[in-house]
């Protein structure tokens, strides 16, 4: 069980990771398949219907799955030690398929590739924004969050230890910096076409629906401590700590 599960608990960081750098490719326009790459088809079609779905599933798979209430119940069903390789695993799988079904949505909201330095600006907010996401995961204990950490601890037959709650760096300025570096990605396009906002209005606004259960997550487990830290500190807009 120590061998299966940590060989299982890396090899789900690694297709997770695989997919998150692909996402970058995909919304960049640099990976074989992109969110244009294709014939497009119109937004009233059963193509932009697709996406949609798939969006959703995504959705509720990564929801869902990360309650408290469904991990008590999935406990019982996969160990506990590889729940969260489990569930790294999943959301990889469910976001590799949304890219290679994804449908490209005719049309353009905006193009300002021919405007001087717009481009450049647009490509660096891009790029810092997933700085911000990468920064963001190690600030927090990257492999705990990635299943990595519970796997090594299975492998080497000890505990982990209770989670803590700190504010480091960023966390000092904005609750959810993480989420802060996705929305900067999925916004930041020089080109933006039909099919291009889809996603971002819709990614977007899974992500404001995600702060709020996850913060009512972290209220159960932090209790005053976090509903201070609340008050104090901005969710998703970086500003000076207030009181």
């Amino acid at each position: 069980m120590r061998v299966l599960g940590f060989v299982y608990g890396v090899l789900a960081y690694a297709l997770a990771m695989a997919t998150v750098l692909y996402s970058i490719g995909f919304l960049g326009g640099l990976a074989p398949k992109s969110i244009d790459t294709g014939t497009p088809v119109p937004l009233a079609s059963s193509g932009a219907l697709v996406d949609v779905l798939l969006l959703g599933l995504f959705a509720l798979q990564h929801s869902i799955v990360a309650r408290p209430q469904f991990k008590e119940w999935w406990t019982r069903i996969v160990p506990a030690p590889i729940e969260r390789s489990t569930y790294v695993l999943l959301s990889a799988l469910v976001l590799a398929l949304l890219y290679w079904k994804w449908q490209p949505i005719a049309g353009v909201v905006w193009d300002v590739r021919g405007v001087a330095g717009a481009a450049i600006v647009l490509g660096a907010i891009f790029w810092l924004g997933w700085a911000i996401v990468f920064v963001s995961t190690f600030l927090i204990n990257h492999f705990d969050l990635f299943g990595l950490a519970q796997v090594w601890a299975l492998w080497r037959g000890t505990e982990l230890s209770p989670p803590a709650f700190r504010t480091p760096f960023l966390y000092k300025v904005v609750r959810h910096p993480l989420y802060v570096g996705f929305i900067l990605a999925f916004w930041a396009t020089p080109l933006m076409t039909t099919g291009h906002l889809l996603f971002s209005a819709l990614a977007t606004g899974y992500i404001f629906v995600g702060m709020w259960l996850e913060e009512r997550d972290l209220v159960a487990v932090f209790g005053d401590t976090y509903v201070r830290y609340r008050e104090r500190v901005s969710m998703i807009v970086p500003l000076p700590p207030r009181g």
